[in-house]
């Protein structure tokens, strides 16, 4: 199998370029890793909760844990903007950091830092369920705007219906975040130990999470496609 070329799009990760000689149904052969990426920034999003932990336990201070998160998240906002990334987007990884942090310092509970999260997710959870049942998928939105579609995937009515059974799984992932984190959260009322629990869980359940939803929903998205369908880049409208 051929490999496809690459061309970076800043902010949207790696889009993968078609040679001029490949058939179509050479398309069909690029995962939805290749074309969302996402491995550093979820990676990346993860450093500032694990120093707060860090930080919290070495000093048992809120106020000091929060500072040490906001200066990390500063830090890796400094590096994505270096690396070509949207600045909205490293802006706004800023500020869930800035009002987790806030949060925390207003509660004066360390385990707070993590509702952003914990409401982040439940919201998305929502947002993907009501995209799907509009007919609208996100799945189909974010990929069809990284291949430079706009709306043509939904005039496909195989390749809409496959984003929309792929999108699930995006649900699934959001879910299973909002029931470990809300477990935790709310042991966090009588275990000490769920601040640190709830840290471990925004790691392993970042890009190891992510990577296994990518994996998923690609299969569902194959699966639900006919064998003669063309691909991801060639909607039949």
């Amino acid at each position: 199998m051929a490999r496809l070329g690459v061309a970076r799009t800043p902010g949207l990760g790696h889009a993968y370029a078609v040679p001029a000689a490949a058939p179509p149904s050479a398309a069909s052969q690029e995962s939805l890793a290749e074309l969302l990426g996402g491995r550093r920034g979820a990676i990346d999003a993860t450093l500032p909760p694990v120093v707060f932990v860090a930080i919290w336990l070495a000093t048992r201070s809120v106020g000091w844990a929060s500072g040490a998160a906001i200066l990390c998240g500063v830090v890796v906002a400094a590096v994505r903007w270096r690396r070509g990334k949207r600045p909205r987007a490293v802006l706004l990884g800023l500020l869930g950091v800035a009002v987790a942090a806030f949060v925390a310092v207003r509660t004066g509970r360390a385990a707070d830092f993590f509702v952003v999260q914990l409401a982040a997710n439940a919201a998305s959870a929502l947002v993907w369920l009501v995209s799907i049942a509009i007919r609208w998928p996100l799945l189909g939105v974010v990929v069809g705007t990284v291949l430079g579609q706009r709306t043509r995937w939904r005039r496909d009515p195989e390749l809409l219906r496959a984003y929309s059974v792929a999108s699930w799984a995006w649900v699934g992932q959001y879910v299973l975040r909002v029931l470990v984190f809300g477990l935790l959260y709310w042991l966090s009322f009588f275990w000490d130990g769920a601040v640190v629990a709830l840290g471990v869980a925004r790691v392993g359940l970042s890009w190891p999470l992510v990577a296994g939803c990518l994996a998923v929903s690609w299969w569902l998205l194959r699966r639900a496609l006919p064998a003669d369908h063309p691909g991801l880049r060639h909607p039949r409208s």
